[in-house]
């Protein structure tokens, strides 16, 4: 669910603006997933622009006030979401921590890195949804410390059903200050893409497994 709308196109073109968002119909990207695809993400080079990442960590933190008001502790989903998530704490003055994709194999073997102060409840920051899967296994991996999840926080989802499903089914609301449709949206109103070129990517988000340029 999109956290605001008048921040959905101003955040595909901050992301797209910094080449963080990457469209190529012609030769698509090669996902670890064997998916071709049009579409390709890294939202951490975002870091590397100071007006693009206080402006995103600034929408993040407002967007953390308003939907779960009270201390909180901030968690961001490594390795993409540490810098962002780091951020939206400093902002909002909060404890941070972060979680691994899975427990070190050495030294305390931690999952979780930080302290969550008792009695707190976490917020999930992530830089990136696509099928929810890897967003999902930190929220397990904190849950399973005995921490209560209040929801979590995205720069951008691709929107699939995949994912609305996962979420749903591990009960966890989400929150994303872009997606794919309003880049969709912003790109065609700036002339980044022709009418055929977004049908072309529209197909795509819709059976990304099965699609072929």
């Amino acid at each position: 669910m999109i956290y605001r709308e008048q921040t959905a196109a101003s955040t595909a073109q901050h992301l797209l603006q910094i080449n963080a968002i990457k469209l190529n119909l012609e030769n698509p990207f090669t996902w670890a997933s064997g998916w071709k695809s049009p579409i390709y993400c890294d939202n951490r080079l975002a870091l590397s622009y100071p007006e693009v990442r206080e402006y995103l960590a600034r929408e993040l933190a407002k967007a953390v006030e308003e939907l779960y008001p009270g201390e909180v502790t901030i968690a961001g989903v490594a390795t993409g979401a540490i810098g962002i998530g780091m951020l939206v704490a400093q902002q909002l003055r909060a404890p941070f921590v972060y979680v691994r994709p899975e427990p070190k194999k050495h030294g305390r073997k931690n999952q979780i890195e930080g302290h969550v102060p008792e009695n707190q409840s976490i917020v999930v920051i992530e830089d990136l949804i696509s099928t929810g899967k890897s967003s999902l296994n930190a929220v397990k991996a904190i849950e399973e410390q005995g921490h209560q999840i209040l929801g979590m926080l995205a720069l951008f989802s691709y929107g699939f059903k995949v994912a609305e499903d996962n979420f749903s089914e591990a009960g966890i609301a989400l929150h994303t200050l872009s997606d794919y449709e309003h880049l969709l949206q912003f790109a065609q109103a700036e002339n980044a893409i022709t009418p055929d070129q977004k049908t072309t990517l529209s197909a795509w988000r819709e059976d990304p497994a099965h699609w072929t340029p």
